[in-house]
Order: C-alpha cells, then sequence, then structure tokens
C-alpha cells in the first residue's frame, strides 16, 4: 500500500507542518488559542491537542505497544489552563522528532505486517501500512482545520505543499 520512502517522507512532513502551526499559534494569546471557532473539536488548542493525541495513540498501537496504549486511553492530554501551551508545544515537538526516528526505522516487512489495537473493548486486526496511512491522513485532515482557524484568526502559517518539503530540506522536487 505504502513504501518506506513514503513513510519517511511523511514522518518529515508531520513535523515540519506542526512546528508551522505551533509556530503560528504562538503569536496568538492563550484566549484566542482557545476560543471556539466552530470547528469540530471547538478552538485552535484543542484541535492541535487532538492531533496531539491521536499520533501517540497511533504509534503505539503501530508500535505493538499495548501497555501504552491502554495508558493514552481516550482522553486528550491537556486542558484550557494557558500554563498548558509551553508543555504542548515542548510535547509536539519531541513526539515529531520521535516520530521521523520510528519511520526511517520501519521495515518493508513491518509495512505489510498486521496489527491488532483496541477499540474501545473489542480487538482489531488490520493491516499496519493502512494504519500508517491512516495517521498521516488524519494528521493532514486536522492540520488543515488548524490552518484555516489561524488564517481566520489573522496568523499565517507556512505553505502546506508536499513539494516545498523537498525545497526546505535541499533537494529539487520531483
Amino acid at each position: 500500500m505504502i513504501t518506506l520512502e513514503f513513510a519517511r517522507t511523511m514522518a518529515r512532513y508531520n513535523r515540519w507542518q506542526n512546528r508551522s502551526l505551533v509556530t503560528a499559534a504562538d503569536s496568538l494569546s492563550d484566549e484566542e488559542r482557545w476560543k471556539n471557532r466552530g470547528a469540530f473539536f471547538g478552538s485552535i488548542a484543542q484541535t492541535l491537542n487532538h492531533i496531539l493525541w491521536d499520533d501517540r495513540i497511533w504509534l503505539a498501537r503501530l508500535r505493538r505497544d499495548r501497555d501504552n496504549e491502554a495508558r493514552i486511553g481516550v482522553h486528550h492530554p491537556y486542558t484550557d489552563d494557558p500554563n498548558d501551551w509551553s508543555v504542548f508545544v515542548a510535547d509536539r515537538a519531541a513526539l515529531d522528532d520521535e516520530i521521523v526516528v520510528w519511520a526511517n526505522a520501519l521495515t518493508d516487512a513491518e509495512l505489510t505486517s498486521d496489527v491488532s489495537w483496541m477499540r474501545g473493548d473489542e480487538d482489531v486486526v488490520t493491516n499496519f501500512g493502512f494504519n500508517l496511512a491512516h495517521m498521516i491522513n488524519h494528521q493532514t485532515h486536522h492540520r488543515g482545520q488548524v490552518h484555516a482557524m489561524l488564517t481566520a484568526a489573522g496568523v499565517h502559517p507556512e505553505a502546506t505543499d508536499l513539494q516545498m518539503l523537498k525545497i526546505i530540506e535541499g533537494e529539487s522536487p520531483s
């Protein structure tokens, strides 16, 4: 379904785009970050929190780490406490770096293997590559929501074009 090169590229893209959104959101006040803007998760901060939570749980699932998956559970990690922003920023950056390292260590055998994970009380078995594609797609979907909310708030994150990643990394887009 997907290749190692694609997985690794998307891990780097994820890190770049999260840095862009967090940097843009950092220029807003805590009140502006938590303001309900009518998105599915309400605010910029709540949507960013959801992306972080989902990345953590899918990474645990893809690592076959049932204990960590259970610990993460169904709760998002941050509240509307403004003091949490600096913690969120550090956690997001650390997780993005961890995802890049993890993606660089993936093997072709893993991409085609099955993964067992929990959906509520149900044990679900699905393809690793399909789950990784879901994780990537989910990140992109919700980052688009954050990008729109930031733009509406008068803040302009970096471009989102995948080709720009290669330029930023010093390569020619192909």
